[in-house]
């Protein structure tokens, strides 16, 4: 049984929201399946308000293996990057989910941002989203991005934080190069679900465990290997070497403690950590801006952390 909405959330359009998802939850996802959710986010994003303006946006393919991208270019001029990884359970998400995000994004930040369409599960489980989106921090390192000056720093939300966590590791033990800083919104840490959260808020704030674990079984279809630091970064034993780090939670979140202490692990490392757990909020809020006066707000405060990383400040 869900836990009551007491006190109601960051803003009353959250408070309605999750209401009405409770009256309404419709099917899981180990229901509905991989190419009937990726449907109906299409049809979502179709009727999105388009984000800001930007400069110049581009589709592009990145590195030898030819990744699929998009780079968004805030105004002319040479400026920072961010490379971004998207959420969505490895599963679904893409190019067009993310879309108003990144625009946001680059507008927010004034930096240049690079979306990765890396490959998704079941059709292509682990690790060939970890290979495309450390193949895509590589080329943008190497250069690949003309224009662009500065530090890069490689930022996920959900499942993309996930990614861009377990890329500065794997890049950290094969020798970099590192991005200056990892974002990781609200990520996944643990791919076990181990944690108190995922059983506290396993049902009724929108993003479900079940569903999570949904996501993870097609990703790492081998149970045994969920707890491997190759997937759950959380289980990693030196985090010491890594980028500096932003790490935002959500309070109403099943991913919520996954996050807190992957922060906490990165701190005791002698990682500089910015960490911060979103009161009233729920997973997701990167996208929900449209529907949430608080959550457009929280994902602003974000923007605000990344922009204080690209001018070299670490965010406590």
């Amino acid at each position: 049984m869900a836990e009551p909405i007491d006190p109601p959330l960051a803003d009353a359009q959250l408070t309605a929201f999750v209401k009405a998802v409770r009256e309404e939850p419709g099917p899981p996802a180990r229901a509905v399946g991989a190419a009937e959710l990726r449907r109906a986010q299409r049809l979502r994003a179709e009727v999105r308000p388009p984000g800001p303006e930007m400069a110049h946006v581009e589709d592009l393919t990145v590195g030898p293996a030819a990744v699929g991208a998009r780079l968004y270019r805030p105004s002319a001029g040479d400026g920072p990057l961010v490379v971004f990884l998207h959420g969505g359970m490895w599963t679904i998400g893409d190019l067009e989910s993310h879309d108003r995000a990144c625009r946001r994004l680059a507008a927010g930040t004034g930096a240049a941002v690079l979306s990765v369409d890396f490959r998704r599960a079941p059709e292509h489980p682990w690790p060939a989203a970890v290979d495309d989106c450390v193949e895509a921090i590589r080329w943008a390192a190497a250069g690949g991005v003309a224009g662009t000056a500065g530090p890069i720093v490689v930022m996920g939300d959900s499942s993309g934080g996930n990614l861009a966590a377990l890329a500065c590791l794997r890049l950290r033990d094969e020798g970099g190069p590192l991005p200056a800083a990892q974002v990781l919104l609200y990520p996944n840490t643990d791919l076990t679900l181990s944690c108190p959260s995922t059983r506290s808020k396993a049902t009724g704030w929108g993003l479900t465990t079940d569903d999570v674990a949904w996501g993870a079984e097609q990703w790492v279809p081998d149970p045994a290997r969920r707890a491997d630091p190759e997937v759950s970064p959380l289980h990693a034993v030196d985090l010491g070497g890594l980028p500096p780090a932003v790490v935002v939670t959500a309070e109403h979140d099943p991913l919520r403690d996954e996050g807190d202490a992957y922060a906490a692990r990165l701190a005791a490392a002698d990682v500089p950590v910015g960490h911060r757990r979103e009161a009233g909020m729920v997973h997701g809020f990167l996208t929900l801006d449209t529907l949430s006066p608080a959550a457009a707000a929280a994902g602003e405060r974000l923007f605000a952390d990344v922009t204080d990383l690209l001018g070299g400040r670490h965010v406590r």
